[in-house]
């Protein structure tokens, strides 16, 4: 096992995701067996530690290995250039998002001292800070953290004006097609739809993630924001009707549509890129890693690959598409918090940005890294994704995020059954109910 070429190359050998918080992020047909190299590459690195370093002070990074081996490289690395100052050791967390929050909720509230550092979900920040389970990171280093940050990228670390968690890696969707179906990219949702109701209905879907699960909020949450909504401000539920009613009818629209695939309902960021690869698509909104995985695997639909902008609601208004991604946080009850913010500062330089970027393709949240030769390479699209990022999304930062999103998702699935009238209130008022903890249906 050679550790040090750092394993499986997500752009050589094509991924497939496990949505994450609507990550979304990491993907992989060998998924498992990359968990694996990464975690006999961990062990291995322990093995072979010297015995000295059994007094070198340990900083517990509560993470999941990503499948490329940039995280546990990261780790390593670290260790090193800290010259015995500290060592990191990687407890791995699960590999879905719930789990991993299910995990480190139940730690943190038994004042876990053993939790140095933390991967946090971007969705995760506001509920993190409130319970006090995070330490807010010193103004100072703040401040050097937040330089050349991405401004919307650096918000989903923020609550109540202080940060929380370092912007680690970012994502985003934009939108897939097939140039030799259609020779120019759709500008709104409502143009696409119309272009692939005139095309052959074989090759006619629109791919969209609306299953019932995070996927699901995060679409609609990008069509709201690009319609100038929100479904949160200052803290109480938003849904403006006229913005609202847009998001909602668009999503009504292509569902009834004879573009929508017959399994729309069903549909997760895996299946439409499946679906797509395999020839019955026009259009496809998703992540980044599917132009790997498509080079692997469809080569007849990639050398017709096209790559635009996330489609407009508002065809004068840019999209607003849904950011993901994570940051590192410092846990409060850790008992080293000099070495954590030491550690973190190595893992979040721009060393190991690129080398997230390049062996896992996890976008860096620097903006002046999308011009580093490598990682455009990889992503002949960055300039894509970089205007995405500046013109992102966020969830609602709630410390009730994660019933919000529950509220969303039961108002108005499945998609085909949505009234985009009565919807609007429903919405209000099952969000209401969540932001004030009086409980869901």
């Amino acid at each position: 096992m050679n550790c040090a070429r750092g394993g499986y190359r997500p752009f050589e050998a094509g991924r497939r995701p496990e949505h994450n918080e609507g990550d979304m992020r990491r993907f992989g047909t060998n998924v498992f067996a990359a968990t694996a190299f990464a975690l006999a590459c961990s062990s291995l690195a322990i093995v072979n530690t010297p015995a000295s370093a059994a007094s070198t002070p340990t900083v517990n990074w509560y993470a999941r290995p990503e499948s490329g081996g940039s995280t546990v490289a990261a780790a390593q690395q670290c260790t090193k250039e800290s010259n015995g100052k500290f060592r990191i050791d990687i407890q791995e967390l699960p590999a879905d998002a719930s789990a991993q929050r299910e995990q480190l909720v139940r730690r943190l509230a038994a004042h876990d001292s053993g939790i140095d550092l933390i991967s946090m979900d971007v969705i995760w920040t506001a509920e993190f800070a409130s319970a006090h389970w995070v330490k807010p990171w010193p103004k100072t280093l703040a401040a050097k953290l937040s330089d050349g940050v991405i401004p919307a990228v650096l918000k989903t670390g923020q609550f109540r004006g202080r940060m929380y968690g370092a912007p680690l890696n970012t994502g985003s969707q934009l939108l897939w097609y097939r140039k030799d179906l259609v020779p120019e990219p759709p500008a709104t949702w409502d143009e696409m739809i119309d272009i692939a109701e005139k095309l052959p209905a074989d090759q006619n879907k629109i791919e969209v993630q609306a299953k019932r699960y995070e996927g699901y909020t995060v679409w609609f949450n990008s069509l709201l924001a690009s319609a100038g909504g929100q479904m949160v401000k200052r803290g109480e539920p938003s849904f403006a009707r006229q913005p609202t009613e847009k998001a909602l009818a668009i999503i009504k629209r292509l569902a009834t549509s004879p573009t929508a695939d017959p399994s729309i309902a069903n549909a997760d960021e895996g299946t439409t890129d499946q679906v797509f690869n395999a020839g019955k698509a026009a259009f496809m909104v998703n992540y980044p890693f599917v132009y790997a995985a498509a080079k692997a695997d469809a080569p007849e639909v990639f050398q017709n690959l096209g790559v635009a902008l996330w489609p407009r609601v508002d065809p004068n208004e840019p999209s607003h598409v849904t950011l993901g991604g994570f940051n590192l946080g410092v846990g409060t009850y850790t008992k080293h918090p000099g070495l954590a913010y030491a550690a973190a500062r190595c893992l979040l330089d721009d060393q190991r940005a690129l080398l997230r970027a390049t062996k896992d393709g996890l976008p860096p949240v620097k903006e002046a890294l999308y011009d580093d030769a490598k990682f455009r390479k990889a992503n002949p699209f960055a300039d894509l994704l970089l205007q995405t990022f500046r013109d992102g999304s966020t969830r609602p930062v709630s410390p009730a995020y994660n019933d919000i999103s529950l509220a969303v998702q039961g108002t108005i699935h499945p998609p085909r059954g949505i009234d985009p009238k009565s919807d609007v209130k429903a919405l209000h008022d099952l969000v209401d109910d969540a932001v004030n903890s009086r409980g869901l249906l």
